[in-house]
């Protein structure tokens, strides 16, 4: 298990796997795990040591089974079995969903304006049911909009930087490089390589050498 994180994670594998790839959005952890999202953030842990010996039961009882679909049947009831409805202050659950549908581009103190917070309350009271401040999943918004648009829009960093809300095209690449661990010319090429260089612009500026980087937000 992973929780949210505003910084990149090294994967490494050195065989084929397969397997059930779950994102759990983070206002659901609570309800289905019984903690806060705050409790998994930047970590990654066994899902034994959250659910004890029922996850253990569940991974065999998975691997017994013939087909996905199964699998992915079994999946849902037993998670469903697990829920305990929670929920979170309506006041931060609606201010994620603004940052969700502005893809991070509301500012920070505009959404602690609108329901009567102050800044640094806010942060308190969303950073616990979220996992991460304010501040860093609108950051994190914008860089998941960056590589959708780059990936199905064929856009030039430099309109890429725009569309998302980014000063400019050096500060979507300091961007990249702070949640991605890489380049964005260096992502486009390890995630991409269909990409063609002239489609994404010639002024990055950027390195190419670099191990796999992963980063996820949910």
């Amino acid at each position: 298990m992973s929780g949210l994180q505003d910084a990149p994670a090294i994967v490494r594998q050195d065989r084929d796997v397969s397997g059930l790839h779950v994102f759990v959005k983070p206002l659901g952890v609570r309800a289905i795990l019984g903690i806060a999202s705050a409790e998994l953030s930047s970590l990654v842990v066994s899902l034994s040591d959250i659910l004890g010996n029922w996850a253990g039961d569940l991974v065999e009882t998975l691997l017994e089974v013939d087909t996905w679909q199964q699998r992915f049947a079994m999946l849902d009831r037993a998670f469903v079995s697990k829920l305990n409805p929670a929920s979170p202050l309506p006041e931060i659950a609606w201010a994620w969903q603004r940052l969700a549908q502005s893809h991070g581009s509301v500012p920070i103190q505009l959404l602690a304006d609108e329901i009567g917070y102050s800044r640094r309350h806010f942060g308190e009271c969303f950073r616990d049911p979220i996992g991460v401040a304010p501040k860093s999943a609108a950051r994190v918004f914008r860089f998941e909009r960056a590589c959708r648009l780059i990936a199905e829009n064929r856009s030039s960093l430099a309109q890429v930087a725009i569309a998302c809300g980014y000063h400019d095209q050096a500060h979507l690449t300091h961007e990249w490089n702070a949640l991605a661990g890489c380049s964005p010319k260096a992502w486009i090429a390890r995630e991409l390589p269909f990409l063609q260089d002239y489609e994404l612009g010639s002024h990055d500026n950027e390195v190419d050498d670099f191990e796999s980087m992963h980063h996820s937000f949910v």
